[in-house]
């Protein structure tokens, strides 16, 4: 009779706190999901302009070239957000001499690959035109160089991108009599340096974040912390910018021609004025989900 009992009170005891236990399962579960218990959330958040580039003899100048403002490493309050159907950044035609190469590097978080939409992309509207520049394309991780020739692809190499992850890609561009490109993941190289058939020579074109210029396709994720230097950066570089983490400042800074960090608006704070006009593009405090710190 006393076993019978004891059994009846622990069906009632499960049957009486079992639903809430399950509950708090649930709402831990939905926690985690969404990244409460990211150990970077909880770091110290930078509010947009916190740190830019100071030039003082005015844009495009290389002389006594600082940062100025809190750079320490802080986490973006915000990232911008790209919804892959009509949204893209137009940040005019920074001057990008490719005659000695180039660099483009950021963080990126991919929702979908569907439509191959693009990260990057400096060309007309035209993409078989002889005069394009480039496109890197988030769909396969394909730089795109002259008519549409496609010469690196991710999708073929260890490391492939992955959906839902922030990753820091970078993208390099030798420049020179016999250019090359090498693509960086996490500040590991994962494709080339391969040779390029067709050299990039900039154009008077418009840069794009987000999409291409016959706006076909769209990006369809978050990106903060975009950079891009009229150098070619080694690979020790390429890995100490991956270190620094999303919220990092730049380096060589004589050679930056534009700092997009994405944290509540579009502008540049290179010091080289190319601040960027968004369309469709919007910003949020939740983006820690599917982000690791280096």
């Amino acid at each position: 009779m006393g076993r019978k009992m004891k059994a009846q009170s622990a069906m009632e005891y499960l049957m009486t706190y079992g639903w809430a236990i399950l509950i708090i399962a649930v709402v831990l579960a939905a926690l985690f999901q969404l990244g409460v218990f990211n150990t970077g959330a909880l770091a110290p958040r930078a509010p947009p302009g916190t740190c830019q580039v100071y030039r003082p003899n005015g844009p495009a100048s290389t002389s006594l070239v600082n940062l100025e403002g809190i750079c320490n490493g802080e986490l973006p309050q915000y990232v911008g957000v790209f919804n892959g159907a009509s949204s893209y950044i137009n940040v005019g035609s920074p001057a990008i001499p490719t005659s000695q190469g180039f660099s483009i590097a950021g963080w990126v978080n991919i929702n979908t690959w569907s439509n191959y939409p693009d990260i990057i992309s400096k060309t007309d509207s035209n993409l078989a035109d002889p005069f394009d520049d480039y496109v890197i394309s988030d769909g396969s991780m394909v730089f795109l160089v002259g008519p549409g020739t496609a010469f690196v692809s991710l999708s073929t190499a260890a490391g492939t991108a992955l959906l839902n992850t922030w990753q820091f890609w970078t993208f390099v561009y030798s420049g020179g009599s016999s250019p090359t490109i090498s693509i960086y993941s996490n500040g590991v190289l994962m494709a080339g340096p391969s040779a390029v058939s067709i050299p990039v020579t900039d154009s008077a074109y418009n840069m794009l974040i987000g999409s291409r210029n016959d706006f076909a396709t769209h990006m369809s994720g978050s990106m903060s912390n975009i950079q891009i230097y009229n150098a070619s950066l080694s690979g020790p570089e390429v890995n100490a910018l991956y270190v620094e983490g999303i919220g990092g400042s730049p380096i060589r800074l004589q050679n930056l021609v534009g700092w997009w960090p994405l944290n509540g608006n579009a502008n540049d704070y290179s010091g080289n004025n190319n601040n960027g006009v968004p369309s469709g593009v919007s910003y949020t405090s939740q983006w820690t989900s599917g982000y690791t710190p280096p």
